[in-house]
């Protein structure tokens, strides 16, 4: 996120003083705004308390099923999890511990909202006093709200996430990070056995990284989604439509300028553009089939290895698709939000697939990036399979 020349050139609450500290607040914040984020996901993630670290005797019994894990998902899939020639390996991680490290793998695809939200338009201020005030404050305050945001926004998602694909984002390094409190929580929550679930989390989590890392796969997904998030366009109107509704001399009103202020639809100040409209197909269509994939994959793997199985996968299917709000709008920032009935598409595809050309027909889905299935071949697997017989 940029820095700011001077405090007083994005301070546009200068001269008002019922402002004056809210002012002085941002500027001071909008020299380091991803530290900031870093704090917000901390304080979030573990609700302002002191945390343990992870117990040693879990580590050493998640480590162990993430070796049990990466032989049964090789061998159902073909797959290795070995990268640049490091073997992936199940490392049990606090809340503290998964925010940051995900705020930090997220930052690439954070950082131009927080951009596009700070930009002025400059031949529109330049006709109105009031819209030139406005475009001050979103230029100053943008980033930094962006940073809260995203902050928050991670930290909640280190208080539910169970591994760290839980949004199929690839990553760098062969260290995939789980949460036992998290695992533990639901599955005391549900009535899940703990084991059970442990081990299909490390399942999961190794399927993902083995689809994720392949790199024409993990090549097109970041390029979609970096497409996708410079993609926002700066909608000014949002924040002063808002702004416009409060008496900005009454210091009555300071209360409801820091409500609107806490909306992250507002202050983002963006909105979808026919450009990421174009891109949606396609994002939904490859994070489907990945999606299906793994399923089914799962559910090759886990019939046969997990007693619960069955109820497990049942749970953490409905789970998925009953996120809270603030889940789904970094969803929804990405491009990546995927309701029950993408999930049930992904799983139809995989199946048609396999029925028509079995396992081995599956595994064609990662040869090349030519495999890559389009929005359409995703409704109709015969066309695909048709189409990656065809001679190039």
């Amino acid at each position: 996120m940029s820095e700011p020349d001077s405090p007083d050139e994005f301070n546009p609450f200068k001269g008002m003083p019922i402002f004056g500290d809210l002012g002085k607040l941002f500027s001071q914040q909008a020299a380091n705004t991803w530290e900031t984020a870093r704090q917000f996901a901390v304080a979030v993630a573990t609700e302002g308390q002191s945390e343990p670290n992870v117990d040693p005797a879990d580590r050493i019994t998640l480590e162990e099923l993430g070796r049990v894990a990466e032989l049964q998902v090789a061998n159902a899939t073909g797959l290795s999890a070995t990268r640049d020639g490091q073997a992936a390996t199940i490392v049990p991680v606090t809340r503290t511990q998964w925010a940051t490290a995900t705020l930090d793998a997220y930052q690439d695809l954070l950082e131009p909202i927080g951009n596009v939200s700070g930009r002025v338009e400059a031949e529109e201020a330049s006709f109105d006093p009031a819209q030139a005030m406005f475009g001050q404050i979103m230029k100053m305050i943008g980033p930094v709200m962006l940073s809260m945001t995203a902050g928050s926004m991670v930290g909640n998602l280190a208080r539910r996430s169970l591994g760290q694909y839980d949004l199929p984002i690839p990553r760098d390094g062969s260290e995939l990070m789980v949460v036992p409190a998290n695992i533990d929580a639901l599955a005391d929550e549900w009535s899940l056995d703990r084991s059970d679930l442990r081990l299909w989390v490390c399942l999961s989590e190794l399927t993902h990284h083995s689809v994720l890392t392949i790199p024409h796969v993990s090549q097109r997904i970041e390029e979609l989604l970096a497409d996708y998030v410079r993609g926002f366009e700066a909608d000014p109107g949002a924040l002063e439509s808002r702004l416009g509704e409060l008496d900005l001399a009454n210091p009555d009103s300071l209360g409801d300028l820091q409500s609107a202020l806490g909306d992250p639809e507002i202050i983002l100040g963006a909105i979808q553009s026919p450009a990421q409209r174009v891109l949606l197909p396609q994002i939904t269509a490859l994070v489907t089939v990945i999606a299906g994939y793994v399923d089914w994959t799962m559910d090759s793997i886990g019939r046969g290895l997990i007693s619960s199985y069955q109820r497990l996968s049942e749970a953490l299917r409905r789970r998925r698709v009953t996120a809270d709000a603030s889940d789904r709008f970094i969803e929804r920032m990405f491009g990546l939000e995927l309701t029950q009935d993408q999930y049930d598409r992904g799983s139809a595809f995989a199946s048609g697939v396999v029925e028509r050309a079995g396992a081995d027909g599956l595994a064609r889905l990662w040869h090349s990036a030519r495999e890559l299935p389009t929005p359409a071949e995703v409704d109709a697997p015969g066309l695909w399979l048709a189409r990656i017989d065809l001679p190039e």
